[in-house]
């Protein structure tokens, strides 16, 4: 697991972030002022940080400075501020991201996993999956199962690769919806239960995706 420093004065905004990639699998510090945060970073390893820029006291400009001052934790900046000066600042002190509220925590899981990749914090993707009958060539974006090659819609194979990173993980539709298909997408919820039902089919393994009543899904591939 990965460590990411929050730093946000709002409560509210920590404790939803802190759930956004609480489900992602990452483990979550915050902190609600620069003050509370030298104090994490002396004492933890943190893999990114992400940071707020209005804040009472030190604003998150003078924050970034003071940690850029000590370490290359990547950055990625939070603000109601869509301003190309506020942007270009942010950069310049060092920020590896500026990521304008409101967000969707598809973005943000998004520009974190590229900021990661750029800045060495993510591994390169295996270009090989195994898991259970299931093998995916990612180069090929070929997918078998049980030796048998089976063919999958582009979607179809988002949703299998992201069942799988997400594995043992409950997800729901609003979630699979954002995710694969995109915060601007305007179609129904049901649009995910045909996808996820033609999935099942062509893989022939479909308890691997097990429903979750009341969630939505979960890939879980169950004890021989």
């Amino acid at each position: 697991m990965l460590n990411i420093l929050i730093i946000d004065d709002e409560a509210d905004m920590r404790h939803l972030i802190e759930m956004y990639l609480g489900n992602s699998g990452f483990t979550c510090f915050s902190a609600e002022s620069g003050f509370e945060a030298y104090g994490i970073l002396e004492n933890n390893v943190m893999d990114l940080v992400i940071l707020d820029i209005m804040m009472p006291g030190e604003d998150g400009f003078e924050v970034c400075s003071r940690i850029r001052g000590k370490s290359n934790v990547p950055i990625i900046f939070l603000s109601a501020k869509g301003e190309e000066w506020d942007k270009v600042k942010a950069l310049q002190l060092g920020g590896d991201d500026y990521i304008v509220k409101p967000f969707s925590p598809g973005e943000l899981i998004a520009r974190m996993n590229a900021v990661l990749r750029r800045t060495g914090g993510l591994k390169n993707d295996m270009d090989s999956i195994q898991i259970g009958k299931i093998t995916i060539d990612k180069k090929a974006r070929k997918v078998t199962v049980a030796g048998m090659q089976v063919t999958l819609t582009l979607k179809e194979y988002e949703l299998l690769l992201f069942f799988i990173e997400h594995k043992n993980q409950a997800l729901s539709r609003e979630q699979l919806l954002e995710y694969i298909w995109g915060i601007d997408y305007t179609g129904s919820l049901r649009t995910v239960d045909t996808h996820i039902k033609t999935l099942r089919m062509k893989l022939g393994v479909g308890d691997y995706i097990q429903t979750v009543w009341g969630v939505g899904y979960k890939f879980e591939v169950p004890s021989e």
